[in-house]
């Protein structure tokens, strides 16, 4: 009964006669967080957990979720792919760091990408963002060192300046090396040894270290590293301390003579790590992969797995073993919160059709499995007042705060909470739960297939990756009738529906009305509400300059399209 009673919490609404019971935020988890989940890079920043993890296609793919568990529920979202032949293929190791870089706060995703052909031109590249939105949209700058095999990039900053870590062969050994950098993307010194495999238990199948990862805390700076051979059960981390005075000489860098993570509790060659805070702040959280079974290698069965960990008196981290899949974690401190929150998203106005002096402003932030979250600009999130709270209340992780689009025959939203499946009303006529939503900045149109951005190119819409142009800047605004226009900023002309086609034209007329459509999947269907055909990524198509069409049916991903602030 008691466990029964920590599960549901009871809310009676006096005077309505309401009797609510609703499930509390989870508060506990267990490993794994989800399958296939090589090379693990996590971040919370503003009310939302980001997961990467190797992908070995021409895609790099995130996941975004408001609690740890929920990324195994999060869309797979794809913010880069790649067809240039010389770094198309075999994307490993995804890192994205907030740097203040030369155009601000940006955040800067470094990932090892190969050829075409096979796997000797493996080397680091840089993307960066638009804006401070760790998914995007990206743009390529450029690759550190493009003439060379080199892998598992990481950023130290310390001391005002910025270091790049890294891992290469030299000779039968795989080496971890540091550079200093003059921005994300460019090496201002020559590399230099950071640490090379010369204990047995780093020579385990092959003489490797890789995965170098700086942290940085208590006055200390370290970095974790991955020995041994992947394929072994016995891939491991193993640590460095910064002893000296300058990062760039080896001998400033002192290494533990034993590992400080090793298999443990039935999890298998746990390695290539990555750390994160937790959403208060107040925990270290190590994320890293693990094999289930013996003999499993470093193929798509490694799968994420987190753990909390702690410091010593002398500010060393403790990384204690690897937890056992039947073993309950409680979820990172703060998750639940309440607490305030200011996700990035797009900013969104949505005015009552019943009353059209009466709006809501808030961030559209997307949240797992077609969810929805609505905060102001004071941090508080849309929630229903059935549950007992206020309608703008601190984020608390409850069902009363998530909310699903629905679309209406009359071009319009209702907001319909998850708790209750009821539409959010403002009074007793049906039209007072019907919302027209206009977007209220300029915004990138990005295909969830391929990562790419709706361009308007010669009067001709195609994909391209992001390159910052008025071209790849849309104003979406409601009409009267609830129906969006898509005007491109570049000439002031909008999207319209051509047959089975579409093209730029002059707004106002009725082919220049859409529809967006939440999908199950992620992301929205842009739908033509004349044509009554959608937007979609012709043949699911990856490349530069592909057109982009109108289709009847949809196909997932290929007709499913994310939107995101353009600075």
């Amino acid at each position: 009964m008691k466990n029964w009673l920590k599960k549901i919490r009871h809310t009676v609404v006096l005077g309505l006669g309401l009797f609510i019971i609703y499930a509390q935020a989870a508060t506990t988890f267990q490993n794994p967080v989800y399958e296939n989940g090589a090379d693990p890079w996590i971040t919370y920043y503003h009310g939302n957990y980001y997961a990467a993890t190797t992908t070995w296609s021409s895609q790099l793919i995130m996941r975004k979720s408001p609690t740890l568990a929920g990324l195994a529920q999060a869309d797979p979202i794809t913010v880069w792919s790649e067809t240039n032949p010389e770094r198309c293929c075999n994307f490993w190791a995804f890192e994205f760091h907030r740097l203040n870089g030369p155009n601000g706060w940006r955040w800067y995703m470094l990932f090892t990408s190969g050829d075409n052909v096979n796997l000797d031109h493996q080397h680091l590249s840089v993307l960066e963002s638009a804006g401070d939105d760790p998914m995007g949209p990206y743009q390529y700058k450029g690759s550190p060192m493009p003439d060379t095999w080199n892998i598992d990039g990481d950023y130290l900053s310390y001391n005002g300046k910025l270091y790049l870590l890294y891992s290469q062969w030299v000779g039968n050994e795989q080496t971890n090396f540091i550079a200093e950098m003059s921005n994300p993307w460019t090496l201002s010194s020559s590399p230099v040894v950071l640490t090379r495999p010369q204990y047995d238990w780093e020579r385990v199948g092959r003489y490797v270290n890789e995965g170098p990862e700086s942290l940085v805390s208590h006055g200390h700076v370290f970095v974790v590293y991955s020995a041994s051979y992947c394929e072994s059960d016995d891939y491991k981390l193993g640590m460095l301390e910064l002893t000296g005075t300058n990062p760039l000489a080896t001998g400033s860098w002192t290494k533990f003579t034993q590992p400080v993570f090793s298999q443990a509790n039935g999890v298998y060659g746990p390695g290539h790590n990555s750390f994160f805070k937790s959403p208060d702040g107040s925990e270290d959280w190590l994320a890293y992969h693990g094999n289930a079974h013996p003999g499993d290698g470093c193929g798509s069965l490694r799968a994420l797995r987190a753990q909390p960990f702690t410091w010593t008196s002398d500010g060393i981290p403790n990384f204690g073993e690897p937890v056992a899949s039947s073993q309950v974690l409680s979820v990172p401190s703060g998750e639940n919160g309440p607490m305030p929150i200011h996700p990035n998203g797009v900013n969104i106005k949505l005015t009552a059709v019943a009353q059209n002096t009466t709006t809501l402003t808030a961030t559209l932030d997307f949240l797992p499995q077609n969810q929805f979250r609505f905060t102001n600009s004071s941090g508080l999130v849309l929630t229903n007042p059935q549950c007992g709270l206020d309608q703008w209340s601190q984020w608390q992780n409850s069902d009363c705060q998530k909310w699903t689009l629905a679309t209406t025959t009359a071009h319009t939203y209702q907001l319909i909470n998850v708790k209750t499946q009821t539409p959010l009303t403002l009074c007793g006529s049906n039209q007072c739960s019907q919302w027209r939503l206009s977007f209220e900045k300029d915004l990138a149109i990005v295909n969830r297939h391929s990562g790419k951005v709706l361009t308007l190119n010669h009067s001709q819409p195609q994909q391209q990756p992001w390159n910052n142009s008025n071209s790849q800047k849309w104003s979406l605004k409601a009409g009267s009738n609830g129906a969006l226009s898509i005007k491109s900023v570049e000439n002031q002309r909008c999207l319209i529906a051509n047959g089975s086609n579409f093209a730029i034209s002059n707004c106002g007329a009725s082919s220049s009305q859409w529809l967006l459509i939440p999908q199950l999947s992620g992301g929205f269907a842009v739908q033509n509400t004349l044509a009554q055909r959608l937007l979609t990524n012709t043949d699911c198509s990856l490349a530069d300059n592909a057109p982009l069409s109108m289709t009847e049916g949809l196909n997932g991903s290929c007709q499913s399209f994310y939107l995101h602030l353009t600075q």
